[in-house]
Formats: structure tokens, sequence, C-alpha cells
């Protein structure tokens, strides 16, 4: 049986993190992508990634308006889903409730459910109401991922870096991207 999961993607810098992990996704057949996007999503992946074509989604890519997505029930049993980037504004909106959007609705499912909501802030420095969300969504059982990338591998590109992270991310929702492993 084939994993479902959703991919959210939220307007914070840091899409090319997201870039990554559809480039990943599209290499494992076992899996079924759903992704949704924000508006100003879009607005930062032509900022980083260049000119913003669907195209590049080579996934179902839902509206984030459209509360009839499957992902929107949890019923539909999508097993988890990765915010990356998360918007310190996404991630506040998740942390209270405030279920006004696709993205913020499908998180809120995932907390509901019991299943694996992984968020990616890529903000920095992080202040108090920041800190004080992210405890409250951990309690809640989602699994705060930041976009810190690790060295000890020595990477050798941009690319590396950057997998250094969406590698752990999709590991914890129980995907293997590959990428270094400690000890390995």
């Amino acid at each position: 049986m084939k994993t479902k999961i959703v991919l959210a993607i939220s307007g914070s810098s840091g899409s090319v993190y997201a870039k990554r992990i559809i480039q990943s996704l599209v290499e494992m057949n076992d899996v079924i992508t759903s992704v949704v996007m924000t508006d100003n999503a879009v607005i930062n992946w032509e900022l980083e990634n260049g000119k913003w074509d669907e195209s590049q989604i080579p996934f179902d890519l839902y509206d984030n308006k459209d509360f009839t997505a499957p992902f929107a029930s949890g019923s539909a049993e999508y097993e988890a889903m990765i915010i990356c980037p998360c918007s310190m504004g996404m991630l506040g909106r998740i942390a209270n409730g405030i279920s006004n959007d696709l993205m913020t609705r499908a998180a809120d499912v995932m907390l509901k459910e019991g299943r694996k909501l992984v968020l990616i802030p890529r903000e920095t420095p992080l202040n108090l109401i920041h800190l004080r969300n992210m405890v409250k969504l951990t309690e809640a059982g989602a699994i705060i991922c930041p976009a810190i990338p690790s060295f000890y591998s020595q990477p050798k590109s941009i690319d590396d870096v950057i997998r250094t992270v969406t590698d752990r991310a999709l590991k914890v929702i129980g995907l293997d991207a590959g990428g270094f492993r400690w000890g390995e």
C-alpha cells in the first residue's frame, strides 16, 4: 500500500527546501503526494527558485482555499504532512487552532487524528511568541524540524546542505531519501 502525504508550502523564505523535498518525493514510487501552497509561497518560490510554473509540481496541487481536498478530512487517511517552509504566521495559526484555509485545516486534521505533522520553520531569530507556539504544537503532537543544516557530513554543494534538512524531515515521517548517516 502506498503512503499518502501532504506537502504544504507556506510563504516564508526556504522554498529551496520544499523544491528539494519535491525532487526526493518524485524518486519514491510508493508515495502519493498532494501539494498545497499559499499565495506568498509562490512569491518566495520565484525569488529563490526562478519563475513559478505549476508543471514544476508533478503531484496533485490544491488551491489553499479548497476545503474539498481529500486531506481536509481524516477519513482520507493521509499519514503525514510536512509544512516546508513554515512561516511563523502559519505556525501560530496552527498552534492556536485557527483553521481558516486548507493548509491550517489539514494540519488540524493531522493533529486531531494523531498523525505526523512536521513543521520546518526557517525564521531567525525567534521571539518568545514563536517559541511558545512551538512548545504548544509539540505538546499537541507536532514535530518541529527547523531548517538548521548539519555540517558533519561535509556537504560539497548548496544542495548537499539543503538535503541535511530535507532528508531528516522525510525520515521523521518514515520515508528514506538516503543521505548521510552518522557512523555509516
